[in-house]
């Protein structure tokens, strides 16, 4: 706002220097080739709109295209209002797209036939398709009062905004101070305008300097409230307004409404309640109360709206709100029954339906039911919890009403609002004490306890409710809540689980292989766990998820990782971007394992940066483990502390296990051994995977210390997990720490033997340096040395500093004067940035631009901006010498 108009429709704005430079360089980065997105965040009439137009107008000058939408209050709630009005002028470019992506803005558009896996595949879809519309020449999308935005709506726009890079895109988000957060953009606040441009603004209407002062002086600065004002006293210098700026300019519009004609008000009011502008629509139904197009000319004489051929559209949305506002309940009603009843589309219908029902009425909540499934087909879960709720208030019958609140709670959880599927949940238990549909809530219930990290609540409350479930729910909620319960420690939920599945006849190999677990019978447990590795291999996806989460257990690196890689491939094929953060990071902890840092870091910063983007906050917390993790076995241990200070409960073993590995590398074996005896600890959690991998450091902690006992029972436990598990690399671990323990030579030899077989550099490594020492403390030095040469060579391939100077100074006592304390060599992959790296290894593989970007979810352009920063970096120029290189 702030606005004069011109010759030629053009305007000047005051007071927005700072505010239009910041948009013009916005429009100049992405005309070079650098998008971005700007949110400008302000009161109602800040002028926030009319700096948008600003920029539509400066860009179309230059020669961007502009799409632009804006948010209407009354589609707050609608499944993809917004995003249909950004998409129709441009609907033609959607078969450009990926399928998978296509098909996702097809469902928005009402033309796909395929139900959307996951609610942020429309997002990544839109980033493709504004990435294509660039490829034709610079864009600019606008989006005003994104605070009434559809939910869904918002997800999309904003993890497009979130990922741009090097599109030729520029984004601007205009928003009202609440109702639309938007972490991570870069957040401008028009500012109130001076006395100066105020008195400017005002200069046109005539007004007495007494007047004028007043004006000035009552508007605070808005300059909506200043036009609004100062037309006002121009017209009645005594009248009054009430006490807020947002009051006053409310007040002055519904004055102005109030002094239209009766029928003009009422035309208004369909205007309002139906939100959209669609004239055909609201002529439609306002004609059964006897009101036409005519009784619109008055209020388009006094500005309040502007009518076209097809479109009514208010000249500030504030007078829409006055209008809606000013109307008394039953006109309401009775204008939103007749926009239903003209509707055609059936989720318009829908839209309209509960503002016009005012007690329970079973057609109408079905009505509510049947677009909230739809709203659910298109991943637009948040728009389906609140017509699952809308629902639930008209459904006259208790139970079916609790069934449509935990039809609310489920969709309010895929959507990711946690604290609404709690609520939600606890309403419909306060409805009923049935005990079927306390089944039926449970998984949604447990879901969020487990979240926020009550996960021993969370899996016995599956327990207690499985027996009302039936066989159709019960056997899922009897393994979510062996699940749960493994991951707390509870070890009863864990054997109960597997009981009663057993009884159901739906055993299940990981359940029934956990349950043994946790009663340290690994030779019957282990073997049922490879029975689910070997069952994922051609199963389901839930056959394989298990099948991934039983090879961890296992600790089968070769089938983990090769099941993981699967995973996150299937997950980039398909666009399930919400449940690639978690397979992410199961590849990264194996990446871990076996060496590869640099590959673990992409993994991570990739998962890291969907989690932002999606909301997960909580996994962003779980992910911090892995590089930890790296931290620690290459010596940072600041990083190391400052990644563990926001690791959930749940997630504390291997915060712990990093942190007590840097105490171990540095010589705090007190506190390494201390650390792992509380987090570790008895009881079923030693057997987890990352439990079992600390085995090793507690072992050589205790001996350390001279208390070798501290260490013997979790020395014979891992002795038998890894006898009945005949994994190498465990062996290989088990007979080192009994060499340590016991200073048995065969036991190092079958060590270092095993090694050989297995795939965890950094434990081959440890294995070596603990021979090297015994052999040098055996007086054997010219063996020693070939042992530490080893061990020094794998962790210099590591990075991991404290140890390579402890191999280092066994060496030197051994004898060797040749190794000093030189540099480790560059791995040229090192240079590169975690996303920069997965982008070469994609394209050495022969895959196209436009095939990366569609796997790690980038447009093409960002993906050969990251090409052409790495090609100097690896000292190539093309992707025909960038395949020579060796990139492993």
């Amino acid at each position: 706002m702030g606005r004069i108009t011109g010759s030629g429709g053009s305007y000047v704005l005051y007071g927005r220097s700072t505010e239009l430079a910041a948009l013009e360089e916005l429009a100049a980065r992405a005309r070079e080739g650098r998008s971005g997105a700007l949110v400008l965040r302000g009161e109602a009439g800040i002028g926030k709109t009319a700096l948008l137009d600003r920029a539509a107008q400066s860009a179309s000058a230059s020669g961007m295209r502009v799409l632009r939408v804006t948010g209407i209050e009354p589609e707050a709630d609608l499944a993809f209002g917004g995003l249909l009005q950004l998409l129709w002028p441009v609907q033609e470019r959607l078969n450009e797209l990926p399928e998978p992506q296509a098909e996702a803005l097809r469902a928005v558009l009402g033309t796909g036939r395929t139900r959307t896996q996951d609610r942020f595949l429309t997002g990544l879809a839109v980033l493709t398709l504004l990435a294509d519309l660039a490829e034709q020449g610079p864009l600019l999308c606008l989006v005003d009062d994104a605070q009434w935005l559809d939910q869904a709506t918002s997800d999309a726009l904003l993890f497009a905004a979130r990922r741009l890079a090097a599109e030729q895109v520029a984004m601007v988000f205009a928003t009202r101070e609440e109702g639309f957060t938007a972490p991570g953009l870069t957040e401008l606040r028009p500012s109130r305008l001076d006395t100066g441009d105020a008195v400017s603004l005002l200069a046109g209407l005539g007004l007495a300097p007494t007047l004028r002062d007043q004006v000035i002086a009552e508007s605070a600065g808005n300059p909506l409230a200043l036009i609004e004002f100062g037309a006002a006293r121009r017209d009645d210098p005594g009248r009054f307004t009430p006490v807020t700026v947002a009051d006053r300019v409310l007040s002055s519009y519904r004055t102005q409404i109030a002094g239209l004609p009766e029928r003009t008000r009422l035309a208004l009011l369909f205007a309002a309640a139906e939100g959209r502008g669609d004239l055909p629509l609201q002529m439609k139904a306002a004609r059964t109360l006897g009101v036409g197009l005519e009784d619109l000319e008055d209020a388009e004489r006094a500005g309040l709206i502007q009518v076209t051929e097809s479109t009514v559209v208010f000249r500030h949305p504030l007078i829409g709100t006055a209008a809606y506002q000013g109307a008394m309940l039953a006109r309401r009603i009775a204008v939103h029954q007749a926009l239903a009843d003209a509707a055609e589309d059936p989720d318009c219908r829908a839209r309209h339906l509960p503002l016009a029902t005012t007690s329970p009425d079973d057609g109408v909540a079905a009505e509510l039911v049947a677009a909230a499934e739809r709203a659910a087909d298109r991943s637009a879960y948040a728009a389906a919890s609140l017509l699952h709720q809308q629902a639930a208030r008209l459904t006259p019958d208790r139970r079916a009403q609790v069934h449509r609140l935990a039809d609310a709670a489920t969709c309010a959880l895929n959507a990711g609002h946690v604290g609404q599927a709690r609520d939600l949940t606890e309403q419909a238990e306060k409805s009923t004490a049935g005990p079927e549909d306390l089944a039926r809530l449970a998984p949604v219930r447990a879901a969020v306890m487990f979240e926020s990290g009550h996960q021993r609540e969370a899996a016995r409350l599956l327990l207690r409710r499985t027996d009302a479930a039936g066989s159709e729910l019960g056997p899922a909620m009897l393994r979510t809540g062996a699940t749960y319960g493994w991951f707390a420690g509870d070890a009863d939920s864990v054997r109960e689980a597997a009981r009663r599945l057993a009884s159901l006849g739906e055993g299940d190999p990981m359940v029934e292989g956990m349950a043994l677990l946790v009663d340290d019978d690994y030779g019957r447990g282990l073997p049922l766990l490879k029975d689910a590795v070997a069952a994922g291999q051609d199963g389901s996806d839930a056959t394989r998820t298990r099948a991934l989460h039983s090879a961890v257990l296992l600790g089968d690196d070769a089938a983990a990782m090769e099941l993981a890689a699967t995973e996150v491939a299937r997950c980039r094929a398909h666009g399930l971007i919400g449940a690639l953060p978690r397979t992410l990071h199961l590849l990264a902890e194996r990446q871990v394992l076996a060496g590869a840092h640099r590959d673990a870091e992409a993994s991570v910063a990739e998962a890291m940066e969907i989690a932002r983007d999606t909301g997960l906050r909580e996994r962003i917390a779980w992910l911090n483990g892995v590089p930890a993790r790296i931290a620690a076995i290459e010596g940072d241990e600041q990083r190391c502390r400052d990644l563990m200070r926001d690791v959930p409960d749940v997630g504390r073993v291997a915060g712990e296990s990093a942190l007590s590995l840097l105490e171990l590398a540095y010589g705090d074996y007190e506190g390494a051994l201390g650390r792992l005896e509380t987090a570790v600890g008895p009881g079923p959690q030693r057997h987890m995977a990352m439990a079992m991998a600390t085995v090793a450091d507690q072992v050589e902690a205790a001996v350390r210390l001279g208390q070798s006992e501290r260490a013997e029972r979790p020395m014979r436990a891992f002795e038998g997990w890894a006898r009945a598990g005949r994994q190498p690399w465990a062996l290989a671990v088990a007979h080192r720490c009994r060499a340590l323990v016991d200073g048995r030579e065969e036991d190092y030899r079958e060590a270092v033997r095993l090694h050989g077989q297995g795939r965890r550099p950094f434990e081959r490594a440890r294995t070596a340096l603990l021979y090297g020492e015994w052999l040098r403390r055996d007086r054997r030095r010219s063996e020693a040395r070939a042992s530490l040469r080893s061990a020094l060579e794998h962790f210099e391939r590591l990075r991991a500093t404290p140890w390579v100077e402890r191999a280092r100074a066994e060496l030197r006592a051994a004898g060797d004067t040749t190794t000093g304390a030189k540099a480790t060599a560059e791995n040229v992959l090192d240079r590169l940035t975690p996303q920069e790296l997965q982008v070469v290894r994609l394209a050495a593989d022969g895959n196209s631009s436009r095939e990366i970007a569609a796997q790690l979810f980038l447009s093409r352009r960002t993906v050969e901006h990251h090409l052409y920063k790495a090609y100097p970096k690896l000292g190539v120029g093309s992707r025909r010498e960038l395949a020579r290189l060796n990139l492993v």
